[in-house]
């Protein structure tokens, strides 16, 4: 591709840039999408509540709105074409005090000046039978049933893969540093002096956004990275909720939720502390005690002994809060999408949407394909099957009946599937299927998935990384029959539970450490 000169070149690969590509691939264009990381959605989209937002926090003035009230209504077809695990839940927001009600009210109000469908404003009475466990003080509250939860690395992942699917390139280890211009044509330059030349580029990356807008000489802005830290429950907790709770929001933040997850573990968090360090992906146990002061303010039978895991995700806030996705008359064919923070997964189709129309105001044409293919096979989980079809997968491939994770019951042959549709890490093959994120956090898997990556990809033991960059996981070589000590190194989990390769016992000393990313 070095000589070639590609139609739009998207530099992102997470919600909003798989948005995009996914969007443009209908068109007959030359596209490449390029990510920094060693697969896509390893930023900001790794880490985050999982909600499609109904509508109601925002003024319908901002672009944020207007993008999220679009957006969420284009889940139920998108997940129609694309398979990937989505619920309309509902969002409840609950008040605590007769002064919360004042918010309440203005969030309500809000919310039918948005056209949210079926926003109800709540006595307490009608919040405890939409949520029995709330707190018994639950003074009254909002219900927006049109609300949901979503994972959102398998959203990113069916996004890519559609988009591959109709023609587009996928560019992972690729850190833009520096471009060329010339003859109407920009070159991007990676940091390993690799290039790629395009006509148009969007610039859709995240936490780095403000640095590529500043390198084509386009608005210049600041991105304040913005922490939030949360907690993973157990399935087998004793509480989990039916729909999602808010706490009456602050300025800075929509506040600490409890979160239903699609799969059946339940999230607590966010905190939100604006911070330095674009990478600092760090927990803490000040933290921990705030998050659960205050799940438990919504929620009293929350408890601390069904944590699964600790993490943190970093959202990309920028000056005045709103989104910047616009083009401008002095960089041409260049294109802003930044700041795209919450609610930007509910936002993701609709600013697709809206940086096409802008593409095509920039003389980009767009002459759609007869032969794109909008639909994705759903990806087969023996977790959701009877006996009955498990079996008939088996006498297929006998790979379904080797159980990798026994704690969410993910097959050898599902384990292959994801290393061959690109994820060849340990956190790549966890997104795409789970498997680590039960109860034992990949204490007794890690091992076997390790071995399958080597089997299927030719990697040496110790090139195979948890999540790409530096965080290889083993020092030198193993054999097939994994006898012997294997000295895990500590970067393999900086940002998880470290644990014992052979025993899988955990050492209660890396908690603090930041958990695993993404985990939900």
């Amino acid at each position: 591709m070095k000589n070639k000169v590609l139609d739009v070149a998207i530099i992102g690969a997470g919600v909003t840039g798989a948005s995009i590509a996914r969007k443009l691939s209908a068109y007959k264009l030359d596209i490449a999408l390029i990510e920094k990381e060693t697969d896509v959605a390893f930023g900001v989209s790794k880490a985050n509540s999982g909600i499609i937002h109904a509508g109601f926090h925002h003024p319908p003035v901002t672009l944020k709105s207007k993008l999220e009230i679009m957006g969420n209504s284009m889940f139920d077809q998108l997940n129609r074409e694309l398979h990937f695990p989505f619920k309309r839940c509902g969002i409840i927001v609950a008040a605590m005090s007769v002064e919360e009600m004042k918010t309440i009210q203005e969030l309500y109000q809000r919310g039918v000046n948005n056209g949210v469908i079926g926003i109800e404003l709540c006595n307490r009475s009608r919040m405890l039978e939409l949520e029995p466990n709330l707190n018994s003080d639950v003074t009254g509250g909002l219900y927006a049933p049109t609300g949901g939860i979503i994972e959102p690395y398998r959203f990113v992942f069916s996004l890519v893969e559609s988009a591959r699917k109709n023609g587009v390139n996928i560019i992972t280890n690729f850190e833009v540093v520096d471009k060329r211009e010339t003859n109407n044509t920009y070159t991007l330059i990676s940091s390993t002096g690799e290039s790629i030349k395009a006509r148009y580029v969007i610039n859709a990356s995240g936490l780095y956004a403000d640095k590529i807008s500043e390198l084509f000489g386009a608005k210049k802005f600041k991105i304040t990275p913005r922490k939030g830290e949360y907690y993973l429950l157990d399935k087998s907790s004793s509480y989990r909720p039916s729909r999602v709770i808010f706490p009456v929001p602050t300025k800075i933040s929509k506040g600490i939720l409890v979160v239903p997850t699609v799969e059946g573990t339940t999230l607590i968090g966010p905190t939100a502390e604006n911070i330095n360090d674009r990478e600092d992906f760090s927990t803490s146990i000040e933290n921990f005690e705030k998050i659960f002061y205050a799940t438990r303010r919504l929620v009293p039978a929350i408890s601390e002994r069904d944590i699964i895991t600790s993490f943190a995700g970093v959202r990309p806030a920028a000056e005045g809060g709103d989104f910047i996705i616009e083009s401008y008359p002095d960089v041409p064919k260049f294109i802003n999408a930044a700041g795209i923070q919450s609610p930007g997964l509910t936002a993701s189709p609709a600013i697709a949407e809206y940086v096409k129309d802008l593409l095509k105001k920039q003389g980009c044409r767009l002459v759609e394909k007869p032969d794109y293919d909008p639909y994705l096979d759903e990806t087969v989980k023996l977790r959701e099957m009877d006996h009955s079809s498990a079996d008939q997968l088996f006498q297929k491939d006998p790979r379904y009946g080797n159980i990798i994770c026994r704690c969410e019951n993910v097959s050898e042959a599902e384990i292959v599937h994801a290393i061959h549709q690109g994820h060849t890490t340990l956190d790549g093959i966890k997104f795409y299927t789970r498997a680590q994120m039960g109860r034992c956090q990949g204490g007794f898997c890690s091992y076997k998935i390790i071995k399958i990556i080597h089997r299927e990809t030719g990697l040496p033991f110790e090139k195979i990384t948890k999540r790409g960059r530096e965080s290889y996981i083993l020092k030198g070589s193993i054999e097939d029959d994994w006898k012997g000590v294997v000295e895990v190194t500590n970067t393999s989990l900086q940002g998880g539970t470290t644990r014992d390769m052979q025993t899988g016992s955990p050492d209660n000393n890396a908690q603090s450490a930041g958990g695993n990313e993404g985990n939900t």
